[in-house]
């Protein structure tokens, strides 16, 4: 019965996930996201799950890791937290981001964003990239929290407006090309949403995207062979009132234009959405970036494992990741290496996926 099931299924693969990837140098990847080092301490190996890539956070990269996941036929991916500024705003509180009231905006949920024009922080984040790419030779880099401070990942966002600290309205008023009445913060921020909200929220777009090339050309200086991916919201532009353009400040059409991969976060329970949505998305999402023309991005949709809200069982797991690996995806990973340890049949699916469907 299993047999038959596996020889069903795999038809069923055949027929809607990418063969190889656009890049003819790369195979399908097949990766876990998170601080995969934890699958080898609980004793599984990369290779024997079938494995070919580990998406890394940056603060669990080490080198036994790396020597290991290269050892084991991994190519090695490294989560960069790009606008995550909770441990950095202890000490650096110029850099919180400011809302239309001329007040710090609280925490978003669990996330804490931070003012991206921030100089302090800019170099910061410049500078621990430099090091991981002084030490390892990596694959790729994989910008995360690539947005203004807002929480998308659940069904009811909190998108607060941001940032109108001093620094960022001069920014503005040089970029509008006249200067912004008011004196206060509050009396600024009117004026702008009232005044010249389109231009402002291209703005907001345009500190984005200049991040984006900042770590892009600073990845291939020091490694031209190394991908640059991007982790982002994955709603469609209409969604939440275009909350994923006017709030996080993300253009997709944009960002396909600097960025090697794309890597859309298909968390669809943390969204309410429902298990065929995943492929849907990422249907969409070829046909918006031109999927396997030429200077197109490759697509790695990250899918969700992770048992919040409610439970994902190892079947549901099992249809998110089919999901997922529908072309035009050339890749497939989840979150996170936790949530496989917590459901061992999670691994199981997983393993027989990268083993037997996904070539």
């Amino acid at each position: 019965m299993k047999i038959i099931f596996i020889l069903v299924l795999a038809v069923f693969v055949f027929s809607c996930t990418s063969v190889v990837a656009q890049n003819d140098s790369l195979p399908f990847i097949k990766g876990v996201y998170g601080n995969p080092g934890t699958l080898l301490d609980a004793g599984y190996s990369f290779d024997s799950l079938g494995m070919n890539a580990v998406f890394v956070r940056s603060i669990s990269l080490t080198r036994e890791f790396y020597d290991t996941a290269r050892k084991q036929g991994c190519r090695v991916y490294v989560e960069f937290p790009a606008l995550n500024g909770k441990n950095y705003l202890k000490d650096n509180p110029e850099a919180w981001p400011i809302n239309e009231k001329g007040e710090q905006e609280p925490p978003a949920d669990w996330f804490m964003g931070i003012c991206p024009t921030d100089p302090g922080f800019k170099t910061y984040r410049v500078n621990q990239l430099n090091d991981i790419l002084s030490e390892f030779d990596v694959d790729g880099i994989f910008l995360d929290y690539l947005h203004w401070h807002a929480q998308f990942e659940t069904s009811d966002p909190i998108l607060p407006l941001t940032c109108f600290c001093n620094r960022c309205t001069d920014r503005f008023e040089k970029n509008l090309g006249h200067d912004i009445p008011g004196s206060r913060i509050p009396e600024k921020a009117a004026w702008i949403l009232n005044n010249a909200d389109d231009e402002w929220r291209s703005w907001r777009n345009g500190v984005l995207n200049g991040w984006v090339k900042d770590m892009r050309e600073i990845v291939k200086k020091k490694q031209p062979e190394a991908l640059l991916g991007v982790f982002y919201a994955s709603w469609y532009p209409a969604d939440h009132d275009s909350a994923l353009y006017r709030n996080l400040g993300i253009d997709v059409a944009e960002l396909a234009k600097l960025a090697d991969v794309l890597s859309p976060m298909l968390f669809h329970k943390m969204k309410g959405r429902p298990v065929e949505w995943g492929g849907e998305y990422v249907k969409w999402l070829g046909d918006l970036t031109n999927a396997g023309e030429n200077n197109a991005p490759l697509i790695w949709p990250i899918v969700q494992a992770h048992n919040s809200p409610g439970v994902i069982t190892a079947n549901e797991f099992r249809q998110v990741m089919m999901e997922g690996a529908r072309q035009p995806s050339s890749g497939i990973m989840m979150f996170s290496d936790q949530s496989l340890l917590q459901d061992p049949q999670k691994i199981e699916v997983m393993k027989e996926i990268y083993w037997s469907e996904i070539k």
